[in-house]
């Protein structure tokens, strides 16, 4: 029996182990923030570099302390590095995503960028920054693409672009592994993040098949950790949750309260154009009435001047009230 298979048979018979969920705070610090060496391979596999540009070496940098989302401040994990070229490489776990995690990650990676120089030192001495955002959730939902790389760019011609800062953002959710051949170590990694989900006892033959791969799988092995480890893998879990829960429900009141105001400033705009409206229809009415008004009282004045002289000439009142349909009370009263 060969070496690989050997493992493959260890995992799936005798060892029967459990795993925990690498996407934790606890186990992607483990296995990311502890094995510079996994995360060299896991870096090389998912940047998009050449094979002149690949990753040699790392050594690890104090993580900093960042602004925090509101409402969001357990969902992200991170790590930081650099290479033996002086590469800078922010490396985030974001469990939920909002819209404010795209300025906090360009925030982020420009702040690291702008620390490199000291004072009284060159602008050549930068080197690039590239922020690895890994989500485990869906904020492109318009296309199936799971792989988003941000560069600065020309607009009029995108082969032209600023080195600095360059971003790779992964929506895990959408990964499906299609063809092994095709950049093999990244569907791998992809998959030991998507698949291995918290209690899972199978591992792929695949996955154990990468000796690096294999190792990450071995660090995340339950019977490895303390039970202090575990309750705070399980405190970290329910922090997720409470803070999904707070989101979801700050959204709902957001959008409630949107269209609240919205109905309320729709009735104003509907009273005040109601007003307006009426006082317009109350103008046009009341000139109407008036007209109408006026040419009544102009013809009751045209009668009465009738009746008076109807009387001068000794017509009879009776006469007079047929031909001006006055009464004879008002006749009478012009005598």
């Amino acid at each position: 029996m060969s070496i690989e298979n050997l493992h493959v048979y260890l995992h799936k018979n005798i060892l029967k182990m459990r795993y925990l969920d690498p996407k934790n705070d606890l186990t992607f610090k483990k296995v990311f923030g502890e094995h510079p060496h996994l995360l060299k391979s896991f870096l090389n596999a998912i940047m998009p570099f050449k094979e002149n540009q690949l990753i040699v070496d790392l050594e690890y940098l104090p993580v900093e302390l960042i602004p925090e989302v509101p409402l969001m401040k357990y969902t992200i994990v991170d790590v930081r590095c650099k290479d033996t070229t002086g590469r800078q490489f922010i490396v985030e776990m974001q469990m939920c995503w909002t819209d404010d995690f795209k300025q906090r990650v360009l925030f982020n990676a420009s702040r690291a960028y702008v620390r490199q120089l000291g004072k009284g030192q060159g602008y050549r001495l930068l080197q690039p920054v590239y922020a690895v955002s890994l989500i485990n959730d869906i904020f492109e939902p318009d296309t199936p693409q799971y792989y988003h790389h941000y560069q600065i760019i020309q607009v009029d011609d995108i082969s032209k672009h600023i080195e600095g800062l360059e971003f790779i953002f992964v929506e895990l959710p959408k990964f499906k592994p299609h063809s092994i051949t095709e950049k093999r170590l990244q569907v791998l990694w992809l998959r030991y993040l998507t698949e291995i989900k918290d209690g899972t006892s199978e591992i792929a033959n695949e996955l154990l098949s990468e000796p690096e791969v294999e190792e990450a799988i071995n660090c995340i092995q339950e019977s490895a950790y303390t039970e202090e480890e575990l309750e705070y893998y399980d405190r970290y879990w329910d922090s997720i949750q409470t803070e999904k829960t707070f989101y979801e429900a700050a959204k709902r009141e957001g959008l409630e309260e949107g269209i609240k105001e919205g109905i309320e400033k729709g009735i104003e705009k509907g009273r005040k154009e109601g007003i307006e409206e009426g006082r317009k229809e109350g103008i046009e009415k009341g000139r109407k009435e008036g007209i109408e008004e006026g040419i009544k009282e102009g013809e009751k004045k045209g009668k009465i001047e009738i009746a008076k002289k109807c009387l001068q000439k000794g017509m009879d009142i009776s006469e007079i009230i047929e031909l001006t349909e006055l009464s004879k009370e008002e006749i009478e009263k012009l005598k």
